[in-house]
């Protein structure tokens, strides 16, 4: 008859991934040229509500642009909020689920257009999110003791000792001062 055991451990129920696309636009007086977008501090946390994972999460965006006909550039900077939303697969057998969102790919400016008075840019960022929960393991325990090994020593040691013992002359340097 087998004999079976419950361990009640934490481990990743549920985890996926999702690529996010956010359109967003900045008032610029007389721009030119765009000269380059950077996406900084990035900041977000997960909740749960029921099967959906909601997750709010902000960054700063640093738009470097030229005006006046391409003869003078600017840096106009702003900060950009997101709300996502993302339904999990449902478990019922879990207790106790905490949520750990991480940020795959940094959001980062795919593409920037001028737009009359307006730049207008595409935020891409990926995140992944792991539900982690406690969960019950069943196995098989064999409670029968495993035999110990007998461990034997040589005795090699123990009669290289004896023989330098043997050979070594108490007397010797008393014979050299001789010579």
């Amino acid at each position: 008859m087998a004999n079976y055991r419950e361990i009640v451990t934490k481990a990743i129920v549920s985890k996926g991934k999702k690529t996010f696309t956010t359109k967003n636009q900045i008032h610029v007086d007389n721009p030119s040229t765009i000269l380059g977008c950077w996406v900084i501090n990035h900041n977000f946390n997960g909740t749960k509500n029921g099967n959906d994972i909601i997750i709010t999460g902000s960054y700063d965006v640093n738009i470097w642009y030229s005006y006046d006909n391409d003869t003078k550039t600017d840096v106009i900077r702003g900060s950009d909020t997101y709300h996502e939303v993302i339904h999990m697969k449902s478990n019922n057998d879990v207790d106790g689920e905490e949520i750990i969102v991480r940020s795959l790919k940094q959001p980062n400016c795919v593409k920037a257009d001028i737009v009359d008075d307006e730049i207008v840019y595409i935020i891409e960022k990926e995140l992944g999110i792991e539900l982690v929960g406690d969960i019950k393991v069943k196995i098989e325990a064999n409670l029968e003791e495993d035999p110990w090994d007998e461990i034997v020593e040589e005795n090699k040691d123990i009669e290289t000792l004896d023989t330098i013992e043997e050979q070594v002359h108490e007397d010797y340097i008393d014979e050299n001062k001789a010579i």
